[in-house]
């Protein structure tokens, strides 16, 4: 007979993450490797007695500030170590509960793991509402935590002791898993996080999830080739994937001995270093001119690990040739069919260096290379015109300053942003120097991801140096976790940008007839609008008050200086910058995005806009 232990439900959860591993390549990690907790009633006796229990060997506990963060940090983790660890949030029922959603759904559509573990209400209905508990008068199973079902990969509710063993484990396989990763959630009723049982010892077994290279199949192997051999002008769209799998090398040796240039996603920006001939940077809305005019005269694109989002292919007007192909690349056969593509379903590096064997000696024309290799030199010389400043005395652009990080940086920095006016300056304009440098969330563009990100990164790797660069609208929306840095002696990085108001949002509102209705922040004037004087807001003041140092820049030379400060520091630091939004710099968008503009309006810039709307629209095509 097998031995037992008797633990609570709560107690073997928290052993039993302790010793589950991922392995690839024969290098191993720490599946789980800490827990996020805000505690209450929900939670605070049971995982919370259990991590305290467990102590900080068996599971690291951090403590957050928002619920929402607590997951952004844990997706900032798992990406920066290439989705081989993850950590786990536990909250309280209620709130806290909900407030997960939004975190969820983030790291679901990016593909990034993270084990959420909220409270729930009592099993055995003792306590019949409980406090926060959701009252549903026909479904009386349903709790706020079914608001997690659609944004979770998988989802259980642990309704008895020994429904946890066959829960765990289907969580792990899910979270190990590279097609089928994202937010994983086990719901615990709070009487049962209690409940001791005899657990069998074989559950707390150490085990090791390996994660799979799957090759491509020979039969689309063999027709990916024939479509390559057969494309005078192929295009790469280097996607998150490439880094997922640590394809980054075998990439470089493909555009290597091919001359196939390469474009990427946000996701996939960094997959070859800004100076490699054959990298031509963003592609899409946010896009370079060289990538985007070379995607619209491709025959053949190839997507690395990339699920084509409508920033990608221009809400369907980038790929303008008439006999235009797509090949898929990708670990997921529901991203791989995208486009009704030749697919190839397997790890990007297992695929790229299967087709490198398979086209030995074959290269794109001369001519080809030698016309994407002047574009990529026009296009350096656009970044360096909107990176450099005249004036070392005046008020920064936006992307002087990015022109300042970029001097400041080095190979190993990580940059952090994922919403704003940011993203499009930094895809068309930053020079990603290694695999892990750009770090862009926008699959979700979630404001309020990149200091917490920024958290989960420097946790995942404490030497490297990053950076989280932030609008004053996402600041404000949640800077809480500057406590936590600051607690844990994080020494990030915040760069805070003051333009007062939702600049990107402004200028989309413009350009599609809003006439940046409701994006500043501002007094209501007179005539009840929000254009009368920008609000006194302090927000170095306030990132000062939360325990960061913070260094105040208000000129292109004194952010240089205060930005290098920041890289030496041991601590928390915030640059803090207003910069110039009335001098555009940044270059324009080289394609289209489908924002719907109204059909009839009274106002003229509503109407000028709905005849720019119908003009880009009519260049959409669907691919088939």
């Amino acid at each position: 007979m097998s031995s037992t232990t008797r633990l609570t439900v709560a107690q073997a959860l928290v052993r039993f993450l302790s010793v589950q591993y991922t392995e690839r390549d024969g290098l191993r990690h720490r599946l789980i490797a800490g827990t996020w907790g805000i505690f209450g009633h929900g939670n605070v006796a049971g995982i919370g007695q259990a991590l305290l229990e467990a102590g900080e060997d068996a599971m690291p506990f951090h403590q957050g500030r928002n619920e929402q963060a607590m997951v952004h940090a844990a997706v900032g983790h798992a990406r920066q170590l290439n989705r081989l660890s993850a950590q786990a949030v536990t909250t309280s029922i209620g709130p806290g509960a909900t407030n997960l959603v939004t975190g969820a759904a983030l790291a679901t559509i990016n593909r990034l793991p993270v084990l959420l573990l909220p409270g729930d209400y009592f099993a055995t209905r003792a306590a019949d509402p409980l406090l926060q508990q959701l009252e549903h008068p026909t479904e009386a199973d349903v709790s706020v935590n079914d608001t997690l079902r659609p944004v979770s990969r998988y989802f259980d509710r642990v309704h008895r002791p020994e429904a946890l063993i066959p829960a765990a484990l289907q969580a792990m396989r899910v979270l190990a898993d590279p097609a089928e990763t994202g937010a994983v959630t086990l719901a615990l009723p709070q009487d049962v996080q209690a409940e001791a049982y005899d657990w069998p010892e074989e559950f707390f077994a150490e085990r090791v999830w390996r994660v799979r290279r799957p090759a491509p199949d020979p039969v689309e192997l063999a027709e990916a080739v024939r479509a390559i051999l057969g494309a005078a002008r192929p295009l790469i769209v280097a996607g998150g994937g490439v880094h997922h799998s640590e394809a980054e090398e075998a990439l470089k040796a493909f555009a290597d001995a091919t001359g196939i240039p390469v474009a990427s996603t946000q996701a996939g920006k960094g997959s070859l270093r800004h100076d490699h001939p054959a990298d031509v940077g963003g592609i899409g809305h946010t896009g370079t001119a060289v990538a985007d005019d070379l995607a619209r005269a491709a025959d053949l694109v190839i997507g690395v690990g990339t699920r084509y989002s409508d920033f990608t292919t221009a809400s369907g007007t980038l790929f303008q040739d008439p006999d235009v192909r797509f090949l898929n690349l990708n670990i997921t056969s529901f991203d791989a069919h995208k486009l009704a593509a030749r697919t190839v379903v397997c790890d990007a590096r297992a695929g790229l260096e299967a087709l490198a064997s398979a086209l030995e000696g074959h290269r794109v024309d001369a001519a080809y290379e030698a016309g994407y290799g002047a574009g990529k030199e026009h296009w350096e010389r656009v970044v360096t015109r909107a990176f450099d400043a005249a004036d070392e005395n005046a008020v920064p652009t936006q992307t002087q300053l990015l022109g300042a990080l970029d001097a400041v940086v080095g190979d190993e920095d990580v940059v952090i942003n994922a919403a704003g006016s940011l993203p499009g300056d930094l895809h068309k304009l930053w020079r990603a120097r290694s695999p892990r440098q750009y770090h862009l969330e926008y699959g979700y563009s979630c404001m309020g991801y990149e200091i917490p990100a920024a958290i989960g990164v420097q946790q995942a790797t404490p030497d490297t140096p990053v950076w989280a660069l932030v609008g004053d609208g996402t600041y404000l929306m949640m800077p809480t976790e500057l406590v936590t840095a600051v607690q844990e002696g994080l020494p990030i990085n915040l760069v805070l940008i003051q333009n007062h108001g939702y600049a990107s949002i402004g200028g989309l509102s413009e350009s599609v007839g809003g006439e940046r209705f409701g994006t500043a922040y501002r007094y209501r004037a007179a005539d009840g609008t929000f254009s009368g004087a920008p609000l006194p807001v302090d927000l170095a003041a306030n990132a000062a008050s939360l325990g960061m140092d913070v260094l105040r820049a208000k000129t292109v030379r004194e952010l240089r200086e205060a930005l290098a400060t920041a890289r030496a520091s041991d601590r928390p630091t915030c640059v803090y910058v207003e910069t110039d939004a009335a001098t555009p710099t940044a270059p324009p968008a080289a394609a289209w995005w489908d924002v719907p503009v109204a059909e009839t309006a009274s106002r003229e810039a509503a109407v000028a806009a709905r005849t720019e709307y119908d003009r880009q629209a009519a260049a959409r095509r669907t691919h088939l």
